[in-house]
């Protein structure tokens, strides 16, 4: 007889029902949908479905139905007219408490989204979605760099004890700061300054001048430190942007460079979310100051100026005027990690920095146990006005203290920021852990992309898959007869469980992902041909029946795992290097290979030992 263990059985049933359920949220589709999101990033609140629903029907918009999802309201339409009339007239009328996003909603029932099963998402060649692109501000990338040069040069000159009166950027050339100036007291040592500079200005080209009687120091940045500060910013920028889009959960992002100083990002799904696009965009960083106990905040507002050393500033939270002094003791850049966390005082944000800031802070607060240090959150953003009747943008800085405290205890490289509100700790926190963008960058084009053309290659894309599969599933029933059956439903069975991983892995299914679909139905049938010609062989041989079956899956073994795995090695490869379309097509025909290499050797082998396992006498088997 032929047999086969009773655990395995109950292993194929088990994974064929998890995967039926895991793959059933696909077949009900998706509507139109408007995503309702609080401005202040907390959750909508239990109230928010009734009060947006009233609205809507006071307005006579009709919808399907509404559902509170990971903190937003998602309102569910019949067609697309009735979404933006619900955007408009939710804009309209919720303008200072909610921001809206359209998007899609699946028709999943409630019991399947209750249990946490979602369809697979797709990409933006299928569904549509929000194409931005953006302008990185290399000059500022530049500035940035020589601001860090400045910082340098000022602890160097005050370790070796050279007096100066100021450090500075100025504009060179075409208007862009590309270099620094250092005024040195009257009388100072141009060479001993010099020797000072050396490791702080390092690369740079150094000269000296005198200004007004004082001797001046001079360093520029060579073109080619130029050119290699951009490209860093660029690629830091692109890298930033892909943190903060994984961070929201956007399925298989696409951002990348286009052109010297561009980048642009494909969001699949998302046709107009403001809050995407706000959190993009933000030039977000943090630094640390110590507090000026000496002088009063509110003299300096009164003067206009603060005095030497130090820098006004305003206490977003408190709304009064505080003085910081100059020195930075570390920067948002110098974060390892930042999560939201609670405190005595309510919300927090629990920061982690690297080595060399944490000894920064460690040599701070030991010296300065009972004063005060602040946390300065720094923002850029464009402005445009009209002069003269032109239009003109400019760059306006944001520099606001969003907490101090006194320091208690020495402490590193470890800490909480508190003070906050709940959604904006979570906020900030999304973005220090994804990292502040190394240049401002600015939104130059912006479009959603339609899905009627992401329809059409839907309908395409399964249609050829239906083709393929029928020719597959006669030509096998033709020509293996019962054999061809089993193998058909094998088939079926690996779509359905390829499938479910697919939805389970939260991967995006592109038209390249199609493609690895119908690929997989090539690898598995393969695999059972070869299964069925050893059979054929065997029966050919004089063996039994039941032991045909047995040889035939032992002795096929290895011809399916050499031509699997090294399908598979291209498969990882490409998916580990890969981007965009080729990383989907990748995933889905490494998960394909699994698939198929399960229900080809088990499944296929559970149903013919089912069928022919329990006989006695069995004289033939309809293989053909």
């Amino acid at each position: 007889m032929l047999e086969y263990p009773r655990w395995k059985y109950v292993l194929v049933v088990l994974v064929l029902l998890l995967a039926a359920l895991f793959a059933l949220p696909n077949v009900f589709g998706e509507d139109p949908a408007l995503q309702v999101a609080r401005k202040d990033h907390n959750p909508v609140g239990a109230d928010a479905p009734q009060e947006v629903e009233g609205y809507l029907r006071s307005r006579g918009v009709h919808f399907e139905r509404s559902y509170i999802d990971n903190g937003r309201l998602m309102v569910r339409f019949g067609d697309v007219p009735d979404q933006l009339a619900a955007r408009d007239a939710v804009n309209d009328h919720f303008a200072d408490t909610y921001i809206t996003a359209l998007s899609f909603a699946p028709r999943t029932p409630e019991f399947l989204r209750l249990l946490g099963l979602r369809p697979m998402p797709l990409g933006l060649d299928l569904r549509g979605g929000l194409y931005l692109l953006y302008q990185v501000d290399v000059n500022a990338a530049v500035a940035q760099a020589l601001d860090g040069y400045v910082q340098d040069a000022r602890k160097a000159l005050a370790a070796a004890n050279i007096p100066f009166k100021d450090v500075t950027t100025l504009a060179a050339g075409s208007g862009s700061p590309d270099a620094l100036r250092v005024l040195l007291a009257p009388g100072a040592s141009v060479a001993d300054a010099r020797s000072a500079l050396g490791t702080a200005l390092q690369g740079l080209t150094v000269t000296t001048d005198t200004v007004a009687g004082a001797p001046v120091i001079q360093a520029a940045m060579t073109s080619a430190q130029i050119r290699e500060r951009e490209d860093y910013a660029i690629q830091q920028n692109i890298t930033t942007l892909r943190n903060r889009v994984n961070e929201l959960g956007v399925s298989e992002p696409i951002v990348q460079r286009q052109g010297l100083d561009r980048i642009n990002v494909q969001l699949p799904g998302v046709q107009n979310s403001a809050e995407v696009k706000d959190i993009l965009g933000r030039v977000a960083t943090l630094e640390f100051r110590l507090e000026d106990m000496q002088d009063s905040p509110y003299e300096a507002m009164q003067l206009g100026r603060a005095p030497l050393g130090t820098k006004l500033y305003t206490h977003t939270r408190l709304g009064r005027p505080i003085l910081l002094k100059r020195e930075v003791i570390a920067t948002g850049d110098e974060l390892t990690n930042a999560t939201t966390g609670q405190s005595p005082e309510g919300p927090a944000v629990n920061v982690k920095l690297d080595a060399r800031a944490g000894e920064a802070m460690l040599r701070t607060t030991r010296a300065n146990l009972n004063k005060r240090m602040a946390v300065v959150l720094i923002e850029k953003h464009q402005e445009s006005s009209e002069v003269n009747g032109k239009k003109v943008s400019r760059e306006v800085t944001d520099e606001d203290v969003i907490n101090d405290a006194t320091i208690r205890g020495v402490f590193a490289n470890s800490f909480q920021i508190t003070g906050l509100q709940a959604g904006e700790a979570r906020e900030l926190a999304l973005l220090l852990r994804s990292g502040s963008l190394a240049a401002p960058v600015y939104p130059i084009e912006e479009r959603a992309v339609g899905p009627s053309l992401g329809r059409d290659n839907i309908d395409k894309g399964v249609t050829a898959l239906l083709v393929g599969m029928g020719g597959v599933f006669v030509f096998m029933a033709i020509y293996y007869h019962a054999f061809g059956l089993v193998a058909d439903l094998v088939l079926l069975a690996n779509v359905v469980l390829l499938t479910a991983l697919l939805s389970m892995m939260r991967a995006s299914l592109s038209l390249p992902g199609i493609a690895g679909i119908i690929l997989t139905v090539g690898i598995a049938v393969d695999a059972n041909v070869l299964i069925y010609e050893r059979i054929r062989e065997e029966l050919r041989k004089g063996v039994s029946p039941q032991a045909a079956i047995r040889a035939g899956f032992e002795k096929a073994f290895s011809a399916i795992a050499d031509s699997n795995i090294t399908a598979l090695i291209a498969g990882v490869v490409l998916w580990v290097l890969g981007t965009g379309p080729i990383r989907g097509f990748a995933v889905v025909l490494t998960l394909g290979i699994a698939t198929s290499m399960f229900t080809a050797l088990m499944g296929s082998r559970a149903l013919l030992t089912l069928m022919y396992g329990g006989r006695r006498k069995l004289a033939r088997l309809s293989i053909g």
